[in-house]
């Protein structure tokens, strides 16, 4: 009986509240739904995001005494232009780059073969040159796969025809319609809850903080990341500039994980271009300095509001939602911990100011 004492305290505790029950089927809800359809909403899901980052820009207008309507319609011009740019000037050319890398990628053996012979003749007691052949007829077999594997998966995966006509669609129709009718969505969600919905006001209001908080410090983290990247290896002279600060920049999206993925397409370009020599140190050494910046200095400063997740918690979610979803789920792996944060957050302070107005109705 004890046990079940235990059960029904703990459900008493955290349970009294009427909202919370809402909070709960929605909750499972939302879960089933992902599940279930995520991969069919994710044009959904993306125009969200978009709408969640533009109306940052609304909410600025609005506060230079701009109409709501026209504030809405200036941020959505804004990422039109955004969209229309991009696929008109930096796709192209980070096709040709692209193209132009998988063409040259599979002479990378040799440069490694260089690297490696060098490292035999110095400790032949380690590396032998039998070693040395086995291992360089498999990663050339593998390099000369890559190309067409990456381009493969990019057509069927990314840029299939239906696909992007579908993203170029729905997306922008999304965007829109979010910041248009956001009073209206929000009026009729509030609709269908409770009238007293204390913890739910408070859950809102944690999400929404740290969501804004996320979504637009990690664009402004990809931009500033992405634009000092490309200026480096551009002083630096090295190739395919374009194509791996793009690469750099999304790669914050995914902490830990992406900075330490994308150190090899940077290395194999260096090395195919420079060899064993000290430009290709001072290339790693100039990337290394950048990762620690953004690590250490522009992550700080742009989440100083935000409330931090472990990196074990990270890599958790990384891990766990990549599982469900695959590459959507890791993009969107951290927003949904960060989510999952916001509502353990605030559940405990909402049912703590629920007790406390009960408390003092019954003293009144």
């Amino acid at each position: 009986m004890k046990f079940f004492d235990i059960i029904n305290q703990w459900a008493n505790r955290y349970f009294s509240q009427p909202d919370a029950i809402y909070l709960v089927v929605m909750l499972v809800a939302a879960t089933a739904l992902l599940m279930t359809l995520g991969g069919a909403l994710a044009p959904v899901l993306t125009g969200l995001v978009i709408a969640f980052l533009l109306q940052g820009v609304v909410t600025r207008l609005q506060q230079w005494r701009v109409p709501r309507l026209v504030a809405v319609y200036s941020a959505f011009l804004v990422f039109l232009g955004s969209v229309l740019a991009l696929f008109l000037l930096v796709v192209p050319l980070l096709w040709r780059q692209l193209q132009s890398l998988l063409q040259v990628l599979p002479s990378l053996a040799q440069r490694i073969q260089e690297g490696v012979n060098d490292l035999s003749q110095r400790f032949p007691e380690y590396v032998t040159q039998e070693q040395i052949a086995a291992a360089l007829e498999q990663v050339s077999g593998e390099l000369a796969n890559v190309g067409g594997v990456v381009l493969e998966t990019a057509f069927s995966q990314v840029f299939s025809l239906v696909g992007l006509l579908l993203y170029l669609v729905l997306v922008p129709i999304t965007v829109f319609f979010l910041l248009k009718d956001k009073d209206q969505l929000i009026s009729a969600i509030r609709a269908i809850l409770p009238a007293q919905r204390p913890m739910l006001s408070a859950v809102a209001a944690e999400m929404n903080t740290q969501l804004g908080n996320y979504v637009r410090g990690k664009a402004l983290e990809i931009l500033i990341v992405g634009f000092a990247t490309f200026a480096a290896f551009i002083i630096l002279g090295l190739n395919y500039a374009a194509l791996l600060s793009v690469i750099v920049g999304f790669s914050v999206l995914i902490p830990f994980v992406g900075a330490a993925v994308v150190t090899l397409p940077v290395f194999a370009v260096a090395v195919l271009q420079f060899g064993w020599s000290a430009d290709l140190a001072i290339v790693m050494a100039v990337y290394g300095v950048l990762q620690f910046l953004d690590g250490n200095v522009l992550v700080p400063l742009l989440f100083s509001e935000a409330n931090d997740l472990h990196p074990v918690a990270i890599i958790v979610a990384i891990l766990a939602f990549g599982s469900l979803w695959g590459i959507w789920g890791v993009f969107f792996a951290i927003p949904l911990a960060t989510l999952i944060k916001a509502i353990f957050n605030a559940w405990p302070r909402s049912l703590a100011a629920a007790s406390n107005q009960l408390s003092n109705k019954g003293s009144e």
